[in-house]
């Protein structure tokens, strides 16, 4: 395990000046209402990045209200989708050319590793954009086969305004995953970032004015969940919500949709996804699927392969891959190129992983490496690995969110089947076999939304991204990610002396 004894990353990356701290409402940074503020914390070092406006309800009254303007009386849901497609592209270059920049603030920010977000992160959020823009003058409604004599047809009509509510563990990506289709259907929206990580947001903001999308369309409220998030999924006028976070703030967001206006809302919540691997499986690709699946991002993935099954015959043998990659991962300064693990989000969550791996020790699970903080300031976690967990221990059951795996034994296809169901998540799952028939039972056999056989974490533009039971529903990405911003209308009008219906 390595670790920068000096966290600082100055020789690494210059940080540029934060300019953008303010809220976005109707194409202007403004202070809040209220004039308040809040730290915003690099997990790096414990210490303050910038103070951000803390918006509250009287705030997101404001977006609100710039957002219905501008859907109902603004150019934007007017426009042709090629039009809207020729913006949202101006966009994706803007993005692309502000890479750099937009790499660091969600280095500085979320802890994330600023290599990885530079060549992956930041690229992929233009191509989100980009994939919309190209759906944008697609969005078609069907010509319908009456039974009487009536022609109908259906209309796909932008919803309205949208409230979006972003995650901290990929702020710049869970940005353009929620904002992407939501222009491209020609919606207006009221984005709230996570209050930990507001930085690229903002920063995103600043180039949707250059881009030339009209003011009102996109808005931006930084804040904390119990107060800004709260207005806007309360809000009367907010007529759709996407929120991607905790299962248990999920609940509350639902709440919230239905005794206001009873708002579209979708949910993608937590994780606690299996990754099965079988006896025939490749021993050194299984490892490394295991080790990635848990530990990429500081094990802040909502799919994180939290629960390694193993069958017993080649038990023994990836066990001691694992604890030996575990043992050779590097941990430390997210800006050094060498590192493959950053510092977690912040204290609380820095905390609360800790806290489960001590659950783990208490339960009778038996921890194979790792289980420390590193020495020094910021939130940094040794890779762990524990292995007899049972299902019902809490680092079983419980969406950990960070670098903490969990290994059992398995037996039977139909024991592993059982064992990866045991939960009451159903985000993702990973088989790993050369078993063609093997692969086709487990994979239809396990209630989640996305399986990955002989790949894990394997997400895309074209690929619909959702959960099944307390993982939430609606789908992010794919051409389904349109659906809540959308409304179906249908139009029927009477046929009189017609040849045929």
């Amino acid at each position: 395990m390595e670790s920068n004894s000096n966290h600082s990353s100055v020789s690494f990356v210059k940080i540029p000046t934060i300019n953008f701290t303010k809220l976005f409402i109707n194409g202007e940074f403004v202070d809040a209402v209220s004039g308040k503020t809040f730290e915003t914390i690099d997990p790096r070092t414990g210490e303050m990045i910038a103070k951000v406006a803390e918006g509250d309800k009287e705030d997101v009254d404001l977006a609100v209200k710039a957002a219905r303007q501008a859907f109902d009386h603004g150019p934007w849901p007017r426009l042709p989708g090629s039009a809207r497609a020729r913006i949202m592209m101006k966009f994706a270059d803007l993005i692309e050319e502000n890479v750099e920049e937009l790499a660091v603030l969600d280095t500085i920010d979320a802890g994330k590793l600023f290599s990885m977000g530079k060549a992956v992160d930041i690229p992929t959020a233009a191509k989100t954009l980009r994939y919309y823009a190209g759906a944008a003058d697609k969005i078609h409604g069907e010509v319908l086969k009456m039974s009487r004599e009536f022609h109908a047809y259906t209309l796909r009509e932008p919803i309205g305004v949208a409230g979006l509510i972003i995650p901290w563990n990929f702020p710049t990506g869970m940005f353009m995953w929620k904002v992407s289709p939501a222009l491209a259907a020609g919606c207006t929206m009221v984005v709230k970032p996570a209050e930990q990580t507001p930085l690229s947001a903002l920063y995103c903001a600043h180039l949707v004015k250059l881009a030339g999308i009209p003011d009102g369309v996109l808005n931006v409220i930084n804040g904390y969940g119990p107060t800004a998030g709260a207005a806007i999924t309360s809000h009367m006028d907010v007529d759709a919500v996407s929120f991607t976070g905790s299962t248990e703030v999920g609940r509350t967001v639902m709440q919230a949709a239905a005794t206001s206006n009873l708002k579209v809302v979708s949910l993608e919540l937590g994780g606690k996804s299996p990754l099965i691997i079988f006896d025939d499986a490749d021993v050194d690709m299984a490892a490394q699927l295991a080790i990635f699946g848990t530990l990429f991002n500081k094990g802040e993935v909502c799919v994180a392969s939290s629960r390694v099954y193993v069958q017993e015959g080649i038990y023994d043998r990836l066990v001691n891959k694992l604890v030996e990659k575990a043992k050779a991962w590097v941990v430390g300064d997210p800006f050094d190129p060498k590192v493959q693990q950053g510092p977690q989000i912040g204290k609380k969550q820095f905390d609360k992983i800790l806290s489960y791996i001590e659950h783990g020790k208490r339960e009778g699970a038996t921890l194979l490496t790792g289980g420390k903080p590193l020495d020094g300031k910021g939130y940094y976690i040794e890779p762990t690995i524990f292995s007899e967990i049972k299902e019902e221990m809490l680092i079983a059951k419980d969406e950990i969110f960070g670098p903490v795996l969990g290994l059992a034994k398995f037996k039977t296809v139909e024991d592993a089947i059982k064992r990866a169901n045991s939960t009451r998540y159903g985000l993702a799952a990973g088989i790993v076999t050369k078993d063609i028939n093997v692969a086709n039972t487990v994979s239809r056999s396990i209630r989640a939304g996305s399986i990955w056989i002989n790949c894990y974490a394997a997400v895309d533009n074209d690929c619909p991204f959702g959960g099944y039971k307390m993982s939430g529903f609606g789908s992010s990405l794919g051409l389904e990610a349109l659906d809540i911003f959308l409304k179906v209308k249908s139009v029927v009008t009477p046929l009189f002396n017609t040849p045929w219906l």
